[in-house]
Parts: structure tokens; sequence; C-alpha cells
């Protein structure tokens, strides 16, 4: 039988986030900034896919205004004019 102690250490360490790769801490700072770490995976794929568009910045712009409600859906917003850029689209 395994320890009650051995299990309670595991899931301790469960809850904590392992990142492996830059677009992973990339993607998990720009939830962070924007208050939205619901969709963390989100930013993740974002960051991965279009590494060449500095997503840092625009979360960091975006977490400063104080008029916005929802920063994750302004921010898909902005971003989606560099998705666009990016497949030809104008």
């Amino acid at each position: 039988m395994l320890d009650s102690s051995f299990m309670d250490e595991l899931r301790e360490r469960g809850k904590k986030s392992k990142v492996y790769s830059q677009h992973q801490l990339l993607g998990l700072e720009i939830a962070t900034l924007l208050g939205d770490e619901r969709h963390k995976s989100l930013y993740i794929g974002l960051v991965k896919k279009y590494p060449n568009v500095n997503f840092l910045a625009l979360a960091k712009d975006i977490s400063t205004r104080k008029g916005v409600e929802n920063k994750g859906a302004y921010f898909m917003r902005v971003a989606s004019k560099h998705f666009d850029d990016k497949k030809g689209k104008k």
C-alpha cells in the first residue's frame, strides 16, 4: 500500500505548473497579464503558431488599459489583424 503522505505529495506536485518550452512560458505570461488563465492553452498555441508576432508587448499594452472589460477578448480582436497579415489577407 502507498503511504498517504506520499499520495499527498503527488497531489501537490500535480498542481504546480510545468513549463518545458519558451512558447509555453510566453503563453502563460500573456494569460496572466490579461487575467485570462482559463484560456492559457489558446495563448500558448498562438505564440507557437505565430512566433514572429510580439504578443507579449501587445498583452502588456492591453493589460494597462482602464476601459477594457474583457481584456482577453480585446487581445484576440487586436491580434487577429496579425493572423490575417500572415495569411496574406488585408
